[in-house]
């Protein structure tokens, strides 16, 4: 009798949790951009969560400079239902130089790879359902944008992958690479035949396009609800934006009587509001005191703030922040831990600020 084995294909996910984060200094001086938080919450937790979603429990993480906080925001995994394994990169060498780092963990196993300060709706289910069932040797996701300069640029030609540059200046397409990536252990091969680029990198893109050169089969999916890259101050509104659509209404803290609480609102427990007006999609952590201001859409107010005679909408405000008694609308903001934000009755009138490196403030 002869027996026939099926076999089975395991596996991980890998999460680049490193970088500098420069386009949102201020705010990561002190903390990792993937840390970050969007609705409240720490950027990186949404793809983690996301490839927990779909099945795949043995997670690396990729960290740099800030690996202690990344390390205190995620342990060990067990809270999200997965075991993370920490994966120490030496320097920023490109996303194929974090693949390189990875391979001791990564071993032969197919993975998927999830840039941790990117955003996608899209469930990965399905993607990595396909992906067992075709075998690829990568399945990669691509999303139209105005600017690809910006990002890794995808040409395609008869339905297929026909190219791949990172950030070039004259694009021939719009089609940018999302951060999630799924490789079989081919991928590796290249990798170690690469040379950095002209920016000092290993790039992701010039080892896809060597997977494509030896004849080996890349598929694509072009992204059909959103996806952020939250990289600078801009694209993180927009995706506190699109993530406070999706809130459904909770009241978990204390609204007095002289109190709105309008649309979709979460205030979550602890917090208290106080002859406010809340107007959603908005969350207000636990901890947080709101009283006699109001709060507009799209806002998020993190743990331990103190909002006291102020208007704020369209805003990001981290952990344990005051603003206090402003006049005027503050707007289209993302404002740091522990920061405050005042108005001062002294005469003569005059704007006093203690502000970091590459800090921003634009007055009325």
């Amino acid at each position: 009798m002869v027996l026939v084995w099926e076999r089975t294909f395991e596996m991980k996910g890998l999460i680049l949790a490193g970088g500098k984060g420069t386009r949102l200094r201020p705010i990561t001086y002190s903390m990792a951009k993937q840390l970050v938080p969007v609705a409240n919450k720490p950027v990186v937790l949404y793809g983690l969560e996301a490839i927990v979603k779909a099945g795949v429990t043995e997670i690396g993480v990729i960290v740099g400079d800030t690996a202690d906080a990344v390390r205190e925001a995620l342990g060990d995994g067990s809270r999200f239902g997965c075991q993370i394994t920490y994966i120490p990169q030496p320097a920023p060498l490109g996303l194929a130089h974090a693949v390189q780092t990875a391979l001791p963990f990564l071993g032969n196993d197919d993975f998927i790879m999830y840039l941790g300060d990117n955003l996608i709706k899209s469930s990965l289910e399905a993607l990595i359902d396909e992906f067992r069932q075709h075998r690829p040797a990568a399945t990669i996701l691509l999303a139209e944008v105005e600017d690809p300069t910006q990002f890794g640029v995808a040409e395609m030609e008869n339905g297929r992958v026909h190219r791949l540059e990172e950030k070039p200046r004259q694009p021939r397409s719009n089609l940018a690479l999302v951060g999630v990536y799924i490789f079989s252990a081919a991928i590796h091969d290249i990798i170690a035949n690469l040379q950095p680029s002209a920016r000092g990198e290993y790039e992701i893109t010039e080892a896809i396009q060597g997977l494509i050169n030896t004849g080996q089969t890349v598929r694509s999916h072009i992204v059909q609800d959103w996806w952020k890259d939250t990289g600078d101050v801009a694209a993180m509104l927009e995706a506190n934006r699109l993530i406070l659509e999706g809130l459904d209404r909770l009241i978990e803290g204390t609204v007095d009587a002289d109190s709105r609480i309008e649309g979709r609102v979460v205030v979550e427990a602890g917090a208290e509001i106080i002859g406010s007006v809340i107007r959603g999609p908005a969350i207000i952590g636990p901890g947080c005191k709101i009283e006699r201001s109001y709060i507009g859409p799209f806002t998020s107010i993190d743990s331990h703030s103190v909002v006291r005679e102020a208007e704020i909408e369209n805003s990001i405000l981290l952990a344990e922040t005051s603003v206090v008694e402003v006049r005027g609308r503050i707007s289209s903001s993302l404002i740091g831990r522990g920061a405050r934000v005042r108005q001062t009755q002294q005469v003569p009138k005059a704007i006093q600020l203690v502000l970091g490196d590459s800090s921003q403030v634009e007055l009325p």
